[in-house]
């Protein structure tokens, strides 16, 4: 099967990053790593190896830290640990799981490759690298050990796969609508300016995104409640919010689908 892949380095007020880009059959994924003040923060994708790791090789960083354990975020660690040998910090929820050969499905695999067993150590609640102080947000949700981080010097906010985007519309199966709303709820509590995505990059007015996404999935969770309790089954509310249908619901074998959305606001009311 032929994957399209590309790669743009780039850097963003003293943020380094490398996206890299695979395209199979009209399904298009991108993912980021961060390379800033001596933190790298994520791998990027074992399927696009020859773009994060020679990102890797010319970063200049102490310690990885690791916003969670998807292996678009995790393909290059074993890696960056064999050619640096310098210590990668990771939510101490998936460091057993990690240090295995990882198992998800294939289509994911196609995308993002098999990413190799590494070593890792517990992520702190915070930690420090060359001129700032870091928090280590727990933000549940997207992942069970899903982190954010917050630079507190610069008020710059990493936040992983907590965004991606304002108007979700599919979720993973095991993903929680509360539980991002929770998550969110959380980090804007938090002193923060700009934020960088794993997925839509650079995002200079991180607050006010971060709030719209909120508002809107309160809105889903008042809905699908409201309908629920008007009668109305899962099926027939996902065919009501979210009438169209995505080329990754089917790719994917329906691990992504808007019905995730539904059925995890139902089965955490």
């Amino acid at each position: 099967m032929f994957l399209k892949k590309s790669a743009v380095k780039g850097d963003k007020n003293g943020v380094t990053y490398m996206n890299g880009q695979v395209r199979f059959q009209g399904v298009s994924l991108n993912v980021y790593s961060y390379a800033v003040d001596g933190i790298l923060i994520d791998t990027g994708a074992q399927s696009l190896k020859k773009y994060f790791e020679a990102f890797i090789d010319e970063a200049d960083f102490q310690q990885v830290m690791l916003t969670h354990f998807h292996e678009d975020h995790t393909g290059c660690a074993a890696y960056a640990a064999k050619s640096t040998q310098l210590p990668i910090f990771l939510n101490q929820t998936s460091i057993q799981s990690c240090s295995q050969k990882a198992d998800y499905p294939l289509y994911r695999q196609l995308f993002w490759g098999r990413r190799k067993p590494f070593s890792s150590q517990a992520m702190p609640d915070t930690f420090t690298s060359n001129r700032a102080t870091w928090d280590a947000i727990d933000t549940p949700g997207h992942a069970h050990d899903h982190k954010a981080f917050l630079n507190r010097e610069t008020g710059q906010l990493f936040t992983g796969d907590l965004f991606v985007q304002e108007r979700t519309k599919v979720i993973m199966s095991e993903e929680s609508i509360p539980q991002i709303i929770d998550s969110l709820k959380r980090v804007l509590t938090y002193e923060f300016k700009e934020m960088f995505c794993s997925h839509a990059g650079y995002v200079e007015n991180g607050r006010t995104a971060l709030t719209q996404k909120l508002d809107y999935l309160m809105s889903i969770q008042h809905d699908v409640c409201t309908l629920h309790d008007q009668g109305e089954s899962a099926n027939e509310i996902c065919k009501k919010l979210f009438p169209k249908k995505y080329p990754i619901i089917k790719f994917s074998g329906r691990e992504w689908d808007s019905r995730h959305i539904i059925s995890s606001i139902l089965s955490e009311r």
